[in-house]
């Protein structure tokens, strides 16, 4: 999750989703869905109504940004997709393992793991920081 806003228009980076090892092992295999890939992001459309989630209150409207193309690997995420709302949307974030490690291991933190670029569209972000958090 970022630790600061990364949002053009109304379009706010929520998070970027990173699966286990068997979404990418099946993703290679040829699964493949409209809705869901090893590695997407997700926007929040902050201007859309807040609704109750089970995990509490989300904006109403959100979009999935799934891959084109991505690598993945202990020190480096790569990313490049595109949307309808978006246009083509590009990750290039350094990963640091050690501060993953500690973030897994206490289930969540404010520690950064993630560091690099985003673009979205012609709008380029750099020097974004992310979080991780251990999902639903």
């Amino acid at each position: 999750m970022p630790t600061s806003d990364v949002q053009v228009g109304t379009y706010r980076l929520d998070h970027i989703f990173l699966g286990q090892g068997m979404e990418f092992d099946a993703w290679a295999g040829g699964e493949r869905s409209e809705t869901f890939a090893p590695v997407m992001l997700q926007f929040d459309d902050a201007s859309s109504p807040m609704v109750a989630t089970e995990i509490g209150e989300a904006h109403s409207v959100t979009v999935r940004v799934l891959p084109t193309a991505y690598a993945v690997t202990d020190d480096r995420v790569r990313f490049a997709g595109r949307s309808d709302e978006l246009g083509g949307v590009s990750v290039d974030l350094r990963l640091d393992p050690e501060a993953l490690a500690t973030a897994r291991r206490n289930l969540g933190s404010d520690a950064v793991v993630l560091t690099g670029s985003v673009q979205i569209g012609d709008r380029r972000f750099d020097d974004v920081a992310m979080r991780w958090w251990m999902g639903d």
